[in-house]
């Protein structure tokens, strides 16, 4: 597994405001043991939420992205698909710059304030982590 850093110049008031509600700021990541992890999920959001049982509260549902939050036995998270890899990547570049974390899949990402929930959600969904940027220490 890789997890990846990235610094992001552009904001979006949409992504900071649902990410921060959910993660706050995160402290950082850390290092782990490699896991076994399984084939990446593919599907609709709905079925992606029934893989990792969650009953989605949809807050979105627009033609280019869907939205959920779920409150599961693995913590609380946002769950969103979107209709283009370039949409996924866009939405990606602008939230990793308030923080937290998020797996990636194809044309689907879980946003999640907390490592142990984001290592959870991996063990099932598969997917690449990715981290956002720390606000641990304002220089």
């Amino acid at each position: 597994m890789r997890l990846t850093h990235r610094k992001v110049a552009t904001g979006a008031v949409g992504a900071a405001v649902t990410l921060l509600a959910l993660a706050g700021c995160s402290s950082g990541g850390s290092a782990k043991a490699e896991a076994k992890v399984p084939a990446t999920a593919t599907g609709s959001l709905e079925e992606l939420a029934a893989d990792v049982d969650c009953k989605p509260n949809l807050q979105t549902d627009a033609d280019e992205i869907r939205q959920a939050i779920c409150d599961t036995d693995d913590g609380k998270y946002i769950l969103l698909t979107f209709a283009t890899d370039r949409g996924q990547r866009e939405w990606l570049n602008t939230a990793e710059d308030y923080g937290g974390y998020f797996l990636v899949g194809r044309k689907w990402t879980v946003s999640v304030g907390k490592e142990k929930v984001v290592d959870a959600l991996q063990g099932r969904l598969g997917g690449t982590i990715e981290v956002g940027a720390s606000h641990a220490s304002h220089q």
